[in-house]
């Protein structure tokens, strides 16, 4: 008999982006449960709150049921990890700019995690340019709707409220 396997995706998701969830729906085929870790994002000035990134992040998973879950945490990825009962990290990579990085990333939690796996996955074609960096700016910057072809429409929609929301007053006439 199998064990159930979980794998972890850790990120802050600020915001999700269809790159964020071809991973997920890739990897709903290969493990038995997935837990999305939320970070806090402690080391990084979010454009979205922690409570609203959970909200998105569980709204565009909602399909998958509870096969996929979505939790917040905070302090080091590997604590949480082994805290889920996780076996398998998961981690995308959209260009080899991201491997660097990635490679590294995934030696210090080999050192840290002896039994978990880091399982790189990249998206489709379509979604490797995305990032939530320029997701943020395309539409902080320039109108929310710019980035329908990079977000659900959901968080199209959370991107347009908090964009309008920070405008103040004289972007209401």
């Amino acid at each position: 008999m199998n064990p159930s396997v979980t794998a972890v995706y850790p990120g802050t998701f600020d915001p999700i982006t269809l790159g964020h969830e071809d991973l997920v729906r890739r990897a709903a085929q290969l493990f038995d449960r997935i837990v999305i870790g939320v970070a806090a994002g402690h080391h990084k000035k979010t454009l979205f709150t922690l409570d609203e990134r959970l909200a998105m992040v569980r709204e565009v998973t909602r399909p998958y049921g509870a096969r996929v879950q979505v939790e917040s945490f905070s302090g080091l990825v590997r604590d949480f990890v082994v805290a889920q009962g996780g076996k398998a990290m998961l981690r995308g990579l959209r260009a080899v700019t991201d491997f660097d990085y990635e490679f590294q990333l995934a030696g210090m939690n080999r050192a840290l995690m002896h039994d978990v796996e880091t399982v790189f996955l990249t998206p489709d074609a379509s979604y490797q340019y995305i990032s939530s960096t320029l997701v943020r700016e395309i539409a902080t910057l320039g109108r929310a709707g710019e980035v329908d072809p990079f977000v659900s429409l959901h968080v199209r929609q959370c991107l347009a409220a908090k964009v309008m929301a920070s405008a103040g007053p004289a972007a209401h006439p």
